[in-house]
């Protein structure tokens, strides 16, 4: 089994920036990869970004890229997701996602907590 613990989230003004960060633990070296999704007020959680552990792969969603960098540091197994620019529809509960391969990455085996993103206008 694999832990995330995924934190970082907070009240943010429009244009300002965050970092979430989430830590695994457990059988971590079954993981390929990792990502995070959000689910903001009313709508279905949705794929924001994922990579995997030593970066050679990561996708984004394009409403979030060239502003959110998704980023990993194996020797801590930790993944960060810096996002700036942040725009009001950004708000949402964040969650880290975890899976064997990047392919099944749309269908994670394992998710964090989630942290709450919240920007205001």
């Amino acid at each position: 089994q694999v832990q995330l613990v995924d934190s970082g989230g907070g009240l943010v003004q429009a244009g300002g920036s965050l970092r979430l960060s989430c830590a695994a633990s457990g059988r971590t070296s079954s993981i390929t990869a990792m990502g995070w999704f959000r689910q903001a007020p009313g709508k279905e959680r949705e794929f924001i970004t994922a990579s995997t552990w030593n970066g050679d792969s990561i996708y984004y969603a394009v409403s979030v890229r060239g502003r959110f960098t998704i980023s990993a540091d194996s020797a801590k197994n930790t993944m960060y997701l810096q996002m700036n620019s942040l725009k009001p529809e950004d708000t949402g509960v964040y969650y880290c996602a975890a899976s064997h391969t990047m392919a099944t990455m749309n269908r994670p085996e394992y998710w964090g907590q989630g942290t709450r993103v919240t920007v205001s206008s």
